[in-house]
């Protein structure tokens, strides 16, 4: 049993480490640029000159896939740094406090954590522009709810705890007890919402670009190939398959992680008890 999820686990790790060294290609071996049109190319197939083909414009679609698939990367993983940071920092001093502050604080969060994080990115991004930036805020800000509520569930068990009593009695500070001693021991609970919410905000930003809000031309984005390529599945199914497929790959391989050290980790509370 445990060999299968270590397996599945492996595997996440074996699909990512393709797709980064699909990007390292595309940053070594770049004849083209995700720019550059050429009129032969428009809507041509695979061939050895355009290894996915071209788009409607001529424009390589190996190229461009690699720079989408750089883009939503760098997109998620800003995204999920800014609203893990507010989001942790928000559980922590609510579940170490309680009282007035938690009950305040936690019930906007409940509002927030209500409304599907899409959504949340969708409206802030509407009510700004498409850059990039934004899009990045709009993003960490709607995955601030889970690991607001999920940090304070933890830190309201932590602070319980003998170690935590036996920091106050020698006068630790808050911040200190906080920081230094529940925060680490909450860490590796939180990995897995991490890796989650990297995922979703994947997700999103595909789902944002597909609607036409998120990245905008002429940078190169998963969603927004997928997007264009819907109107030419008939006559170059290839447009939506190669960004497609690395789409699903880059999901699965975050999925599969995710759920095989959550698998790893429910064994091993199991093992304790």
């Amino acid at each position: 049993m445990k060999k299968k999820k270590d397996l599945q686990f492996y595997i996440g790790i074996g699909i990512l480490t393709l797709l980064g060294l699909f990007v390292i290609v595309g940053l070594l071996y770049h004849p083209y640029s995700s720019t550059q049109m050429d009129q032969a190319a428009k809507l041509a197939g695979p061939s050895m000159s355009h290894w996915f083909g071209g788009d409607k414009m001529g424009r390589d679609i190996f190229t461009r896939v690699q720079e989408g698939l750089r883009t939503s990367v760098l997109i998620s993983f800003f995204s999920t740094l800014i609203g893990s940071f507010a989001g942790i920092v928000i559980g922590a001093i609510t579940g170490y406090f309680g009282g007035w502050l938690d009950d305040g604080v936690m019930r906007i969060i409940d509002v927030l954590f209500a409304i599907p994080s899409i959504l949340l990115a969708l409206v802030f991004v509407s009510l700004s522009n498409s850059g990039i930036i934004n899009i990045i805020l709009a993003l960490g800000i709607a995955v601030i709810p889970s690991f607001a509520k999920m940090t304070r569930t933890e830190f309201r068990e932590q602070k319980k705890r003998e170690y935590v009593q036996a920091a106050k009695l020698m006068g630790a500070s808050d911040a200190r007890i906080i920081f230094r001693h529940i925060l680490p021991n909450v860490v590796p609970t939180l990995v897995n919402c991490i890796i989650i919410s990297f995922n979703n905000c994947i997700l999103a930003e595909a789902g944002l670009s597909y609607l036409g809000i998120g990245v905008q031309p002429p940078t190169a984005s998963l969603g927004g190939m997928i997007s264009e390529g819907q109107a030419y599945l008939k006559v170059a199914p290839f447009y939506v398959l190669f960004p497609g497929i690395v789409m699903v790959l880059l999901l699965l391989g975050f999925g599969m992680i995710a759920d095989g050290d959550m698998k790893t980790n429910s064994l091993k509370i199991k093992k304790n008890k």
